[in-house]
């Protein structure tokens, strides 16, 4: 199988299928199918994403006979609890380089990392800072309530939230074409959060090439690595900035301060007595006392329930890549590809939604 045609033949003749029924189901004509196979045409890369998505295989292999590392991840990991996380990564990778291929490539936007010496905790807090200049500069706020839009719209990478099963926080997923963070739907926000902001410094760390699971970012074996140890850092610093902090922890600064800023900064509390303490603005005995803090009690000693049942209402809405959504549509109005590609994203029938949005009867007011 030495050329993309001879792998096409293959994933033909495998899927037990006539010539002309494959091409019928990957929406290709089948004349032009036949004139490919016979070399007298070749595949367009539109053709080979809708075989590569009909025949459950990468692109990548169709054109090298190679599996990318998100593909031998997801392949590792049947039976695994990150088999759901990593399949849903290497689906929306897989969509995400296919809109790159159409010409819609990811906006992806990398920061100049700072020299790395020293301790994984303050090579976590250098970047952080980094971090924190490149959002400032794009009027973004890693306090706003929607993290996930603050990331696509500084950085270009695309975002989603999801269920992903039990005891799974989240993944970084890192391809020459994509950039992807998936967190995990929960009831606890401010761990979500966290979560979508300790995949970001994997990300921008440059840690993988293929995907980076997190099943557990708590979990002993991740304090002792020290590029976790440098993402918890990244994340703590970005959604605790110090300078933040010292500006507003100063004398009779109280329970009812600590909640309100516990609920600012959209932390939870034991996360920002841990930074306070860290940073020596409070002593271990009131870090102490404020761990047992829960965000309930935050919530109500500074009057901001609200603030705290929009956050939980935001980690239990599953959220698709915006920016990837954005490419998906714009490919398909600009008439370079079917509904194919976005209906997939969509999880709907691309049938059904042409006809809804090429529909002229709707009623007006």
């Amino acid at each position: 199988m030495s050329t993309p045609v001879d792998r096409v033949r293959l994933v033909i003749a495998q899927s037990g299928q006539s010539q002309g029924e494959f091409a019928v189901g990957v929406g290709l004509d089948a004349t032009k199918m036949s004139k490919s196979l016979a070399g007298s045409r070749r595949f367009s890369s539109l053709d080979l994403a809708r075989i590569a998505e009909h025949a459950g295989v990468t692109v990548d292999w169709l054109l090298t006979g190679e599996e990318t590392a998100v593909a031998l991840a997801a392949r590792a990991a049947v039976g695994s609890s990150a088999q759901v996380a990593i399949a849903e990564a290497g689906r929306l990778i897989g969509l995400r380089e296919s809109a790159a291929r159409l010409g819609y490539p990811q906006p992806w936007q990398p920061i100049d990392l700072p020299r790395r010496h020293g301790r994984a905790v303050d090579q976590g807090a250098a970047l952080a800072q980094q971090a924190l200049a490149v959002m400032e500069s794009a009027w973004r706020d890693p306090a706003e309530p929607d993290l996930a839009q603050a990331i696509e719209s500084t950085f270009g990478i695309d975002v989603c939230i999801t269920s992903l099963g039990k005891g799974f926080d989240g993944l970084a997923a890192s391809t020459t074409e994509a950039k992807l963070i998936v967190v995990a739907l929960t009831p606890t926000a401010f761990r979500q959060r966290f979560t979508m902001a300790h995949e970001l410094g994997h990300l921008l760390a440059g840690d993988d090439q293929g995907i980076h699971p997190d099943i557990d970012i708590d979990s002993p074996a991740g304090r002792k690595d020290p590029t976790e140890i440098r993402a918890n850092a990244f994340a703590s610093c970005l959604l605790m900035p110090e300078e933040f902090l010292r500006g507003n922890v100063a004398r009779g600064f109280d329970d009812t301060a600590f909640a309100a800023l516990s609920l600012r900064l959209m932390v939870s509390p034991s996360a920002l007595a841990y930074r306070l303490e860290t940073l020596r603005l409070i002593d271990a005995m009131t870090r102490d006392r404020w761990l047992r803090m829960s965000a309930s009690a935050a919530a109500r000693l500074s009057g901001d329930i609200a603030a705290l049942g929009a956050a939980s209402d935001y980690a239990t809405t599953a959220r698709r890549p915006g920016l990837l959504s954005r490419d998906l549509f714009a490919a398909y109005v600009d008439q370079r590809t079917t509904l194919r590609l976005y209906a997939s994203l969509l999880g709907v029938d691309s049938a059904i939604l042409r006809r809804e949005l090429e529909r002229s009867d709707e009623i007006g007011g």
